[in-house]
């Protein structure tokens, strides 16, 4: 590599929501990243073969390209939203968040040149379910299979740590995007009219607008200051009655449906009490702390700029 050219940063989880779009952002501003990527037909140029459960999870003839990378961002991880959470389900969540976790940073901890940085995702799952209550970095883990995935996610990261890798659990609220994620799943219903609040409507919901998923994410990187655990999440949260009014308002359809909680529980059982009934009310203290300006700090400019990018552009 000439010594003039970008360093380059390690991605997994590279075609998710929040991967593709920071790939992105990186691309145009002319940092190189290099994907590790489960599947062989994937493998070729910027793009290494890797399995998150095996130890090591890279070949060894493939550690030479991971050497002297500037930062590794950790996103990969089976979605926990896809439908009730069975028992193989949850052994697979584990997998591809702790042992994938635990695995990338064993090989990073082994490089002769480690990268300074690993930005490893979470989530305010963490939390767990805690009502009102104002939730920074600071507040312990909550109860509950969830809260103990998160913590274990975390925790797994320790061989980077004692290499001297700088190391930032990302605590991801829902990101808001039309192209993935709960938002794409919500719209179809809502522009059918048959939008509504999820149980009592009270619970709050931890949210950020995905080019602030993308931005902070840059800052972590540029920070020196920036370690341990973040609140990837907007400054003010929402409840999800709220979330449901402004998004019909924003439609402009009507927003009258209600799905019962106990529906929600027959329904989809541990997944909906952890992620749909939940109330986590998590704040990003130390964001906000380190410098990090918010473009879409409320709920509304949120959802204008996922909804109509245009028109939120020309007011922005």
């Amino acid at each position: 590599m000439p010594a003039d050219a970008p360093t380059p940063i390690l991605l997994t989880g590279a075609s998710g929501l929040l991967g593709l779009a920071l790939r992105r952002t990186l691309a145009t501003q002319g940092i190189p990243c290099v994907q590790l990527v489960r599947h062989a037909d994937s493998v070729g140029a910027g793009r290494i073969l890797w399995n998150p459960t095996a130890s090591p999870c890279v070949q060894p003839a493939d550690w030479p390209r991971l050497e002297g990378a500037r930062a590794a961002i950790h996103l990969s991880g089976e979605s926990l939203a896809a439908g009730r959470w069975t028992p193989e389900r949850t052994h697979r969540f584990w997998q591809s968040r702790v042992d994938s976790t635990r695995n990338l940073s064993a090989l990073l901890a082994q490089l002769h040149t480690p990268p300074s940085i690993l930005l490893c995702a979470s989530a305010v799952g963490f939390y767990g379910d805690r009502g009102d209550t104002e939730l920074t970095e600071a507040a312990a883990a909550g109860v509950g299979f969830l809260p103990e995935l998160c913590e274990a996610w975390e925790q797994a990261a320790d061989a980077a740590r004692t290499r001297g890798i700088r190391v930032a659990p990302l605590r991801l609220g829902v990101v808001l995007a039309r192209g993935g994620g709960a938002l794409a799943k919500m719209l179809p219903l809502f522009r059918l009219g048959l939008g509504g609040r999820l149980g009592h409507g009270r619970q709050w919901l931890s949210w950020i607008a995905l080019s602030d998923a993308v931005r902070a994410i840059l800052h972590g990187l540029n920070s020196p200051h920036l370690s341990g655990p973040v609140n990837l999440v907007a400054p003010q949260p929402a409840t999800q009655a709220e979330v449901t009014r402004t998004l019909a308002w924003q439609l402009h359809r009507p927003a009258f449906m209600h799905a019962p909680a106990l529906a929600l529980r027959v329904l989809l059982g541990e997944m909906a009490e952890s992620m749909l009934l939940a109330s986590t009310r998590a704040v990003p203290t130390r964001l906000l702390g380190d410098g990090f300006v918010f473009e879409h700090a409320d709920l509304h400019s949120a959802l204008q700029a996922a909804l109509h990018p245009d028109a939120a552009a020309l007011l922005g």
